[in-house]
């Protein structure tokens, strides 16, 4: 099966969609004003060390100081083979150091970005470690025949006394000599300009910019399925030409204008996957559903028959409607881009056989999925529960915003219920003040509740307190704000 990668462009932003099967399979969005820090390298100023959490926090210029781990400190790993010592983060930091780091995570939510010293640059087909003295292969190369043949292209092209580790990327599976030369010697031009870096500017400093969405569309996203790159914009599809000629040549072909009518991502139906993204149902071909639930700790996914009654008995049906959501589920965690730890909830199943099968293809179905994860077994309670790397803002925390009435609660007090709090507030007022008058500022909809269903309440409370109380509608106020105004 061909994949095609769809890159809307516009001044505010640029829009990837990865398409496979004639599905989205996945969607990245990078906003002109807030591009992702993910990959950046900083010079930073260590702002402040807490030996309790071993931990620190680094000022690399951002709003939020950023947080560094003594985990993710390098000089604590162990090298050559020595065993592990942990050396606390007191002895590794002080106040006011400054310290060359790189962002592993970008800020999500409240949290700030997450930073290592260990630093890494990615080209094509190879990553580049500076600190580092082995060659390493990513494990998706599975042909151990093929492993030793790019272990020994690359450690001829590295002189052994030279400083600087490598890891060969699955790119680099049908690279020629020449191909991982050019490779290396963009890494090191590369690193070469950040250490030059660190003697110029003062921390805080940006060293090193990770490139653009639209680049690491032609750094990360193309591979040997991918027919073709279509750009919608004609001088950002010159760029990426000149990008790939220079570093990727072999995907330059497969990058074309497109320059219909229509907009690219109307065309294949993007914009509609990109609102359904954003809804907590998801509706399956068979009639079940399954609902997503993101909060901050994790995310959760509940699997329902609906309406689908088409098996030979109630097992089967259940089995189906399984089967169906593990493939529903694994497209939704790309193209949504959750991360963290996430709860499955399929529909309860009996059969120990269907369940091993709903896990087999649910793992099957979660191959394509590049993002670091892992899978446990059903749990006693049925939940099978995952993790799957995150480095990066989901769609929804892109694209939305808490609601303003219900402060990201996804429900809010009835318009009883605020009348009531109202009435409480008035009498707590009445035994504390003596006003000439209440008067109530309160939406529409409770001052309609007030006039209505609740107006011999009301009368009571003011022939109680023996004070006037007057109703005015704010219009801007949502259902659960009111005032009480002491006249």
């Amino acid at each position: 099966m061909s994949e095609d990668i769809l890159v809307n462009i516009t001044p505010q932003e640029t829009r990837v969609a990865l398409i496979y099967q004639g599905a989205v399979q996945e969607l990245h969005i990078e906003r002109t004003l807030s591009r992702g820090l993910a990959g950046n390298i900083y010079l930073g100023k260590v702002v402040r060390v807490l030996p309790g959490m071993q931990s620190a926090f680094i000022d690399i210029g951002l709003e939020r100081a950023a947080f560094l781990h003594v985990a993710d400190i390098w000089e604590t790993r162990p090298h050559d083979g020595q065993p592990a010592v942990q050396t606390p983060i007191e002895k590794l930091l002080f106040d006011g150091q400054s310290l060359m780091v790189q962002v592993i995570k970008d800020p999500i939510g409240t949290k700030g970005a997450r930073l290592s010293t260990q630093i890494s640059i990615a080209g094509r087909m190879l990553v580049y470690l500076p600190q580092e003295h082995h060659i390493g292969i990513s494990q998706r190369i599975e042909n151990e025949a093929e492993r030793e043949l790019l272990r020994s292209k690359v450690q001829q092209l590295v002189p052994a006394d030279e400083k600087g580790g490598f890891i060969i990327r699955t790119m680099a599976e049908d690279a020629s000599e020449a191909d991982l030369e050019m490779d290396i010697a963009y890494l090191r031009k590369t690193w070469a300009s950040i250490t030059q870096q660190t003697k110029i500017h003062p921390a805080p400093s940006l060293l090193h910019q990770d490139l653009s969405l639209a680049q690491r569309v032609l750094r990360d996203f193309v591979n040997d399925e991918t027919s073709s790159i279509q750009v919608d914009s004609r001088e950002n599809f010159l760029k990426l030409q000149e990008f790939a000629t220079t570093y990727t040549p072999s995907v330059t072909a497969r990058v074309v204008h497109y320059t219909g009518e229509r907009p690219l991502f109307d065309l294949y139906a993007v914009e509609e996957e990109i609102q359904g993204a954003l809804s907590r149902r998801v509706p399956l071909k068979s009639g079940g559903y399954v609902i997503v639930d993101q909060t901050e700790a994790m995310t959760t996914i509940d699997v329902n028959t609906g309406s689908f009654v088409n098996g030979r008995n109630f097992d089967d049906t259940i089995f189906k409607t399984n089967l169906e959501a593990a493939h529903a589920i694994a497209r939704q965690l790309r193209l949504r881009n959750l991360g963290g730890i996430i709860v499955l909830d399929f529909i309860d199943m009996e059969n120990v056989e269907h369940r091993t099968a709903v896990l087999a293809e649910l793992n099957k179905a979660l191959l394509r999925d590049n993002t670091k994860k892992s899978v446990s077994d059903f749990s006693a309670l049925g939940l099978v529960e995952m993790t799957r790397k995150r480095t990066r803002e989901s769609l929804a925390h892109i694209l939305c915003e808490p609601c303003p009435a219900c402060q990201g609660k996804g429900q809010v007090k009835t318009a009883r219920t605020i009348c009531y709090e109202i009435l409480r507030e008035v009498l707590r007022e009445a035994k504390q003040f003596n006003p000439r008058e209440f008067r109530i500022l309160a939406s529409q909809i409770v001052v309609d509740m007030f006039l209505e269903e609740e107006s011999q309440h009301l009368a009571m409370l003011g022939d109680f307190i023996a004070k006037p109380i007057s109703l005015q509608v704010e219009t801007v106020y949502p259902q659960e704000q009111y005032d009480i105004i002491l006249m």
